[in-house]
Order: structure tokens, then sequence, then C-alpha cells
């Protein structure tokens, strides 16, 4: 038995992607690039920093209880505003 901890971000899904570049700190891609290899030992599947990057962006989002609360008061207005009266 593995006494491994795993990772917060966990075993990767397949799914459609759509290209987006952007630049960030030396300091910042060195830590992406030890934590894909750390994932790639944890789960035996070998992935780049490029993609771990949406699906850590994904948690991120996802735990961001204001932006989730902000989202659905959007999506309340949005609703009531094209519901017919």
């Amino acid at each position: 038995m593995s006494t491994t901890k795993k990772l917060r971000l966990g075993p990767l899904p397949r799914q459609e992607v759509s290209k987006l570049t952007f630049a960030c700190p030396a300091s910042l891609k060195a830590n992406l690039d030890r934590y894909a290899a750390l994932h790639a030992q944890t789960y035996g599947e070998a992935v780049d920093a490029a993609t771990l990057i949406p699906h850590m962006l994904e948690a991120f989002i996802g735990r961001d209880r204001g932006f989730r609360a902000r989202s659905n008061v959007q999506q309340k207005r949005a609703t009531r505003d094209t519901t017919p009266p």
C-alpha cells in the first residue's frame, strides 16, 4: 500500500479544449513543473504544466464562494429578465 498522499487536483478528466496563452513569473512556472512531476508520480500518467493549468483554474473557480454567489445572482436576473410576464 502506498503511503503517498494524494494531490488536491486528482486525476485529470478528458475534455474538449480551447487554446489560451498567458505569461507567468519564472518561479510560478517552476512550481507548476514540480507539481506536474509530483502529479505524474502520484497518478502514473505523464502530464506537463500546460495540461494542469486549466484543471487548477477550474478547481480554484469552483471553490470561490464569491464567484458562485455572484454567478447565481446574475443567472437569476437573466432568467427573470427573459421570462415573459
